[in-house]
């Protein structure tokens, strides 16, 4: 059955989100908050939105006007963080904060209000209507897809997977500032890190993440392998608080204007739309931009929109040609064992080239400082992974 409103008149909304995860939950909330007169509804099929996550973010990453609107959903904040490889440790005095995707649920279902249905599978969805699971077809002016990565022969990838676990310990753990890599740990036929961000003094988030060639994942090893971690630190896990996992896309090489002419108009955000990091997989630095841009509007149509944000994909993707290029020098030009040099020899590199990295903003200084000198791999390999542009260049592990 169709909405009432939606034959032949105007659209029961002006803008249908469906998927409540990171992207448009962010969207939903910044145009609850500063244009509470439009019609927004956003649609998530799950009984919360936000998932089961944890997304963080360096202060470089955001403006103070940006990290200031976002403070609310912050659950954790620190002033610096440290890194470890196998020849090398760094602290790096640099803000760094996390938003827990139950405190993101928290906050932005209570504001959204009857703007969220949850619970809400949908069975089709186009530009402009939505058709739910039991029959009832939604209109808007436009639709914005937000479920996440899309499957495509458009782009050539790599993948960081993970597996996390929130942890309450017997004892104070004794960090004071997150551990965002140590690649000290044995390496597992990728390059590994354990992310450790300290909530209190006894709850821990434990994270084993891979950047590897296949999505495939084996949790039971990345659960040994925290156990391991957790042991060899001399830490005693008293309670599992939470448990996540993930495998992000890490990009590189795509034919940018083949992926946006498959989704025919279909206006999408996230990492749908190929708004990430493509050598962290971050996002919501991604994600507070478009949102923040999505809250100018005075069109809603799904042309506009689908427009507006394939342009904000297209500079993303003019401004990350040189990550992608680290990308395949990182997969194609070594030994998978070792992939931690590249890393740890990215650490020892100024802090503000650093921060720049991070906020995918590097200027040429900062490019030629990272080509300079020694290469962590192979001169002829990084060289021909160099000159793979094109995802049909790049052969997809057996």
């Amino acid at each position: 059955m169709d909405k009432p409103g939606a034959a032949g008149g105007e659209p029961a909304w002006d803008l249908i989100l469906v998927g409540g995860g990171l992207a448009n939950g962010l969207i939903a909330w910044r145009l609850h908050t500063t244009r509470p007169t439009l019609r927004i509804l956003l649609l998530e099929a799950a009984g919360r939105i936000g998932g089961n996550h944890t997304w963080s973010f360096h202060d470089g990453d955001l403006t103070d006007e940006q990290r200031q609107w976002l403070a609310p959903l912050v659950s954790a904040r620190w002033p610096r963080y440290d890194v470890v490889f196998p020849e090398f440790a760094r602290t790096l005095d640099s803000g760094y904060a996390s938003v827990t995707s139950g405190e993101f649920a928290r906050v932005i279902e209570a504001a959204l209000g009857p703007a969220l249905r949850l619970d809400t599978r949908i069975e089709t969805l186009g530009p402009t209507s939505v058709t739910l699971a039991g029959g009832e077809t939604l209109h808007a002016h436009a639709v914005i897809d937000g479920r996440g990565v899309r499957a495509t022969s458009r782009l050539a990838l790599g993948y960081q997977t993970f597996l996390g676990q929130e942890v309450r310990l017997a004892a104070p753990h004794g960090l004071t500032a997150p551990i965002i890599m140590d690649a000290s740990v044995e390496q597992q036929g990728g390059y590994r890190f354990v992310y450790v961000l300290p909530f209190d003094a006894h709850s821990l988030l434990i994270e084993d993440t891979h950047y590897v060639d296949s999505g495939a994942w084996e949790p039971e090893r990345l659960r040994a392998n925290i156990a391991a971690y957790a042991q060899a630190r001399g830490w005693r896990i008293a309670e599992l608080l939470r448990e996540e996992h993930g495998s992000l896309p890490i990009v590189l090489a795509g034919d940018f204007d083949e992926y946006w002419r498959d989704l025919a108009g279909q206006p999408c955000a996230g990492l749908r739309a190929g708004l990430f990091h493509s050598t962290t997989g971050y996002s919501l630095p991604h994600a507070v931009r478009l949102a923040e841009r999505i809250a100018t509007f005075s069109d809603f149509s799904a042309p506009r929109l689908f427009a507006a944000i394939r342009d904000e994909a297209g500079k993303e993707w003019r401004q990350q040609r040189f990550f992608r290029l680290l990308n395949r020098m990182l997969f194609l030009a070594g030994s998978p064992d070792k992939r931690w040099r590249v890393m740890q020899r990215f650490y020892r590199l100024p802090s503000g080239l650093i921060a720049h990295f991070y906020a995918g903003r590097l200027s040429l200084g900062d490019k030629a400082r990272l080509l300079t000198g020694k290469p962590p791999v192979p001169l002829l390999a990084a060289f021909s992974a160099a000159c793979k542009i094109h995802p049909r260049q790049i052969r997809k592990p057996e």
